[in-house]
């Protein structure tokens, strides 16, 4: 898949394709029926498949205090994309003059001039342009005047609604993990630099890898089995991992701690991809160092236990 940053000096090589335009954070099932109706009409055109997203999330750049709410890194969404059959990431830049195009600039500047795209594919409550003026009635109409086929996904018959990124974080928040990963289409995951910590973990026979999980959306405090991949590459590891504030040490801070089951390589300052397959138990205080040692312990054991169960032909 080919990635492009921005929608100006798009090579010719890059100009052409069928997208379909969205967010995209998580890549879930409503998602994925956007990309699979673009997928029709690019066939139809005979055109490559693409996806245009905007990057920062225009939440985030509307909302820049707002709580973290992110669904999926960079590297697994675009191998997630890849994986669809896309060949073409236009990663479009919400900057505040893209915020302050009208409909018809955006058609016109983005879409046409810049992309030079032959077909797009929307959900059916996509909205666009200042103040999210523009509806798909007229996105239809200014593209069909500029020779752009489209086309709309009424994610409502997909079973996949409007709300269902709200339905996934509902679902994290809550630690339920199968629901999570059933709307997703796979587990939920995150990705983070390995931080130095304490290394009080290394002194119970626990070493973790320390992570912050940024604008992550935050899943419930407590225990989790895990999955990790290195720099988003290779076999998993199999983990346990907490996320929390660390009563029992008196943390005051949220923090992700993830050690790798048979495991000792020096990972400081590398990318750790996590998947959260199964919720354990809440994050709770304990008598001393001790009683957690004796308590993650049976936690490693139950995660060793419940990874077990994915192995195997699928």
């Amino acid at each position: 898949m080919q990635v492009y940053q921005g929608f100006q000096s798009i090579s010719e090589n890059g100009r052409g394709s069928v997208v379909a335009l969205g967010n995209f954070d998580g890549v879930h099932h409503g998602h994925r029926h956007v990309i699979a109706l673009a997928a029709d009409l690019a066939e139809n055109l005979e055109a490559p498949l693409g996806v245009a997203l905007f990057d920062p999330h225009p939440r985030r750049f509307f909302a820049p205090e707002a709580p973290a709410f992110r669904l999926m890194g960079e590297h697994r969404r675009n191998r997630t994309l890849e994986s669809l059959g896309v060949k073409r990431l236009h990663v479009l830049p919400f900057t505040a003059d893209m915020a302050a195009m009208t409909p018809e600039q955006f058609v016109d500047q983005v879409l046409d001039q810049g992309l030079g795209i032959r077909g797009i594919v929307t959900g059916a409550d996509f909205r666009f342009g200042a103040g999210r003026a523009g509806t798909i009635g007229e996105l239809e109409r200014l593209c069909e005047a500029r020779g752009i086929k489209s086309a709309f996904a009424d994610l409502h018959g997909n079973g996949a609604d409007k709300v269902s990124s709200t339905r996934i974080r509902k679902a994290i928040l809550d630690g339920d993990m199968k629901a999570a990963a059933e709307l997703l289409g796979s587990a939920w995951a995150i990705e983070g630099l390995v931080q130095k910590g304490d290394q009080r973990g290394r002194t119970i026979g626990f070493p973790t890898a320390n992570i912050d999980l940024g604008d992550f959306v935050r899943p419930a405090y407590g225990v989790y089995a895990v999955r990790v991949r290195l720099d988003g590459e290779g076999e998993p590891i199999d983990a346990v991992a907490n996320f929390g504030k660390r009563p029992t040490v008196d943390g005051l801070s949220e923090l992700l701690e993830v050690h790798l089951f048979d495991f000792s390589d020096e990972i400081y300052g590398r990318e750790l991809e996590v998947e959260f397959n199964s919720f354990i138990r809440p994050e709770r205080k304990f008598d001393g160092l001790d009683a957690l040692k004796a308590q993650i312990a049976q936690d490693a054991a139950e995660a060793r236990r419940l990874l077990s169960g994915l192995s195997g032909p699928a």
